[in-house]
């Protein structure tokens, strides 16, 4: 089969769904010797071992809606592809019924909390993702909680969706260098959390929860956020800029992916209160660089902590709380190397294999 990619992610974000793409694309390039990709995009990257082919945006009024729904339908029929993935959720549109329509779905946030999303997301959401799943011939889930969500939302889907956990990145591993923490003049012990500063991953319970751990610790510990700036965010920093240990709080922006690991590598613990995950890639970075996770009960966050993470009630700070102590004590610390175990059980090998197996019986 010829199957297109519309991989946009990779230009235009830099969070999960970029990191998704991007793990998708080298897995199927390393490992499926039978079909044939081509990668459509906003520019072409020399270094990506498959064809591209380059649509630019524009930002020109207009112009994103007619390049989805007419220039990229257009190309594709001219390219005889007989199947198109779109990794983002959002499409793909406007193809005649010989085409295979693939779509991936991480999570239902803008329909299942919908005050956690810009309107423009929302809105976009409730007008066209019906009508994408009915037309899709395949939808892909990262989850057992997605699949859950996506069927119960959408009765109609539930035979054509496929549950396939994300694999690792194999980058992410322990490492010993302590380059971006001295550069920073990071030297006291820190708790982290990783990913976008938004409203859904109620960062403000883990600020509270850091202010009683403090109060109640006599040796001093920072907390790190690690990420970009999202939406909705004025809550949190008001609750930061008025926080009693502000000084000991880092809010760093975007970290590159080196950096990250070794954050990671030195971290007491990754805390991931997030109140709903489709997946939760930063819990399986930690793990794959060893490090202990306090994390969130909801959603799909245990599928990936396993029994070595630490959960707590999302609302529940003194929950948290208690999970940060035993931390900082190292009581019933798990061991690196079952840390490591946890995340060796996700693969991109296996997720090419099961993807390729369900395209092929489209």
């Amino acid at each position: 089969m010829k199957i297109a990619i519309l991989a946009d992610p990779l230009d235009n974000q830099s969070a999960g769904v970029h990191t998704y793409t991007k793990q998708l694309i080298e897995a199927l390039a390393k490992y499926d010797t039978v079909n044939e990709y081509l990668i459509i995009r906003q520019k072409v990257d020399p270094s990506l071992n498959l064809p591209q082919l380059a649509i630019p945006n524009s930002k020109f009024p207009g112009h994103a809606s007619l390049r989805m729904f007419f220039i990229i339908p257009f190309i594709l029929r001219k390219e005889k592809v007989d199947a198109v993935l779109e990794p983002a959720h959002f499409g793909p549109f406007n193809l005649p019924n010989r085409i295979k329509r693939i779509t991936m779905i991480h999570d239902l946030t803008p329909l299942m909390y919908p005050q956690y999303h810009r309107f423009h997301s929302r809105l976009l959401q409730r007008i066209f993702l019906k009508r994408i799943l009915q037309k899709a011939n395949l939808i892909l889930s990262n989850s057992e909680n997605t699949t859950k969500d996506i069927v119960q939302t959408f009765p109609h889907t539930k035979s054509k969706v496929k549950t396939i956990l994300l694999g690792r990145d194999v980058d992410f591993h322990p490492i010993s260098t302590r380059n971006y923490l001295n550069k920073n003049k990071l030297s006291l012990p820190y708790f982290l959390f990783t990913g976008t500063i938004e409203p859904r991953k109620n960062l403000i319970t883990l600020l509270d929860a850091y202010q009683l751990f403090r109060e109640q610790t006599d040796e001093k510990v920072m907390l790190i956020f690690a990420g970009k700036k999202g939406w909705k965010t004025e809550a949190f920093f008001n609750k930061l800029e008025k926080h009693p240990y502000r000084n000991d709080i880092l809010v760093t922006g975007y970290v590159e992916k080196r950096d990250l690991i070794e954050l990671y590598s030195h971290a007491l613990a990754l805390i991931y209160p997030s109140l709903y995950e489709g997946f939760g890639l930063p819990v399986l970075e930690a793990l794959s660089c060893g490090t202990r996770v306090i994390c969130s009960s909801s959603s799909s966050l245990p599928e990936v902590g396993g029994e070595l993470a630490f959960y707590f009630e999302p609302d529940s700070k003194i929950e948290l709380l208690a999970h940060m102590k035993t931390v900082f004590q190292n009581i019933n610390e798990p061991q690196k190397k079952d840390l490591l175990q946890q995340a060796q059980q996700f693969s991109w090998e296996n997720y090419a294999n099961e993807l390729i197996k369900f395209v092929c019986q489209l």
